[in-house]
């Protein structure tokens, strides 16, 4: 599948760190990207449209990226879809507490292309 194709969605509340992921994704060959501003706008938008990735940070209000998580992977329709979690938390307590709830991938802050093509290689595969 050519990164062109693929369908992500960006969670984070800072637009800050939207612009920045979005960024590098395109740097990255990604056309197809999509933000929300918290967990509970991001499953507007998962329900409503086909993703094939999610990139949320993990603290957020109302819903944290955890409880986004663990909405996806409780949902059918949802709960195969790959979902990379970033925060600035590098405790190996979280990255445990991620993984027991599904997600498919971590990645720590600050972080740059090289890091997140890593990361998405891991989930998507050779791009």
């Amino acid at each position: 599948m050519s990164v062109s194709n693929i369908k992500v969605l960006i969670v984070d509340d800072y637009k800050t760190m939207l612009k920045i992921i979005g960024n590098l994704l395109r740097q990255l060959g990604f056309t197809q990207i999509e933000e929300a501003t918290d967990g509970t706008m991001a499953l507007e938008k998962l329900k409503n449209a086909k993703f094939d990735l999610v990139i949320s940070d993990w603290n957020m209000e109302p819903m944290s990226g955890l409880d986004l998580l663990k909405h996806v992977r409780s949902d059918i329709q949802l709960k195969e879809l790959p979902f990379i979690m970033v925060t600035a938390e590098s405790k190996v307590e979280n990255v445990v507490i991620a993984k027991k709830a599904g997600v498919s991938n971590y990645i720590v802050k600050p972080f740059n292309a090289q890091t997140l093509k890593g990361k998405l290689t891991t989930v998507l595969g050779e791009f």
